[in-house]
């Protein structure tokens, strides 16, 4: 097992959206475990589904009355509103008991995110930007979409279009920086007619 929920980084323009959240995980009803809401200890709660190896971890080991540390993929729904996709839960007590010298508590803390992707709209002033993350191929071959995450922060406008690590903090329905890096520009497509910027050699790598 892994000694920390989010693994590190292995490229420099490595995407990813990724994070923690303490809440109580509230299904939308018995018959439906895949969706629900997270009632964060704030009081805040955020539509979130269940993914994967999770949902039979879920079952199987833990207690839905209480709170646990989630690891989830953000999104924005309708507005800049969270939502949020849960991949995993991190209890090493619960769930690593071969491996006791796991963290319980993660020096990141509650409600941290890593976001890292391609700048694509900066508004410092009023304290908005989108930053687009591309995902990883399907072990079919097929290539998801891009998504966008709305975020809260001031990064200069010379830095559009370059590629962002930025470490966030959630604030009620919002994600706020709190440090960022500019990586370097984002190799733009070249135009199909021939003109345009010509592509880099160093592309970007999708990761979650």
């Amino acid at each position: 097992m892994r000694q920390h929920p989010i693994p590190p980084v292995t490229e420099p323009m490595q995407y990813r959206a990724i994070g923690l959240v303490n809440a109580v995980y509230v299904p939308q009803d018995e018959k439906t475990l895949t969706r629900g809401v997270l009632r964060c200890e704030d009081g805040t709660e955020i539509e979130a589904v269940l993914l994967g190896r999770v949902l039979s971890v879920v079952k199987r080991h833990l207690d839905l009355a209480a709170s646990h540390q989630w690891i989830v993929y953000p999104r924005n729904r309708e507005g800049e509103d969270l939502h949020l996709q849960v991949v995993g839960v991190w209890e090493p007590a619960t769930l690593a008991t071969d491996e006791p010298d796991l963290p319980e508590t993660l020096p990141e803390g509650d409600g941290y995110f890593s976001v890292r992707g391609e700048l694509i709209f900066t508004k410092p002033e009023e304290d908005q930007l989108v930053v687009k993350i591309r995902q990883q191929p399907r072990s079919d071959g097929t290539r998801p979409q891009p998504f966008k995450l709305q975020l809260q922060g001031q990064i200069p406008l010379e830095h559009l279009r370059h590629f962002v690590s930025l470490d966030l903090r959630r604030s009620g329905q919002s994600l706020s920086v709190e440090s960022s890096e500019v990586i370097g520009p984002v190799p733009q497509r070249s135009d199909r007619r021939g003109g345009g910027n010509k592509r880099s050699s160093r592309r970007p790598v999708a990761r979650r």
